[in-house]
Formats: structure tokens, sequence, C-alpha cells
């Protein structure tokens, strides 16, 4: 049951996202100007961890599309259904950490640098 919820959930999260892009790429035709501040908006922390979220869905999503697939093809599919949803889990969580790293790690520049001698304006 889990399983399916997830994916279903999953599936509904990218279906947003793809409204969410069109939008985005629709910026292009306001002038490049408008679209590079509408960019802008993906430097903001939470707006990262929304990314991390599509990231994170998109691997399980795409994960689970693999087991099920699986059940359906394979003979022995049903019996192991439990074990490679676990399995699906697991592998979403190390393929999703080191893009967390990767997302996140830049939104957290200001812990390393110095400030900027234009901060005061």
């Amino acid at each position: 049951m889990w399983s399916w919820l997830l994916h279903r959930i999953t599936g509904l999260g990218i279906l947003l996202f793809l409204f969410i892009h069109i939008v985005d790429v629709s910026m292009l035709s306001f002038g490049a100007g408008v679209y590079n501040q509408s960019v802008t908006l993906f430097d903001y922390w939470i707006v990262r961890l929304l990314s991390l979220a599509l990231i994170g869905a998109v691997l399980y999503h795409a994960f689970n599309g693999v087991r099920i697939m699986a059940i359906d093809f394979w003979r022995k599919g049903s019996r192991y259904q439990r074990v490679m949803f676990w399995i699906v889990l697991a592998v979403t969580i190390i393929v999703f950490i080191p893009m967390a790293y990767v997302i996140m790690v830049p939104a957290f520049h200001w812990l390393t640098q110095a400030p900027h001698t234009t901060a005061g304006r």
C-alpha cells in the first residue's frame, strides 16, 4: 500500500513541477531581463529544498516504476515485491544523498565567504 501511495504522490509532484517549469520557461517570452530575474529565485534555500523534493520524487518514482515492471513481467516478482520495495527505498536514499549535497552546498555559501563590500549599500 505504501509503495502505491508514494508512487501516486510522487507522480503528482512531478506533474506539478512540470506546470511550474512551463511557467518558468515561458518567462523567456517577456525578455531576458524578466527571465534572469525569475531564475534568481532558484538561489534561495527554500527553493533548493523544493528542488530536492523534486529530485527525491523523480528518483523514487523511477526506481519504483522499475520495481512495478519487475512484478509485472517476472514470474517471481510478486513473491519478492516487499523486498524490492525496501531496495527501492534504499537505492533512492543512496542516490539522493550526493545530489542533496550538490544542490544545497551553494545555498550555504554565506557560511564560508566573507561579506561583500557593497553589502552596506
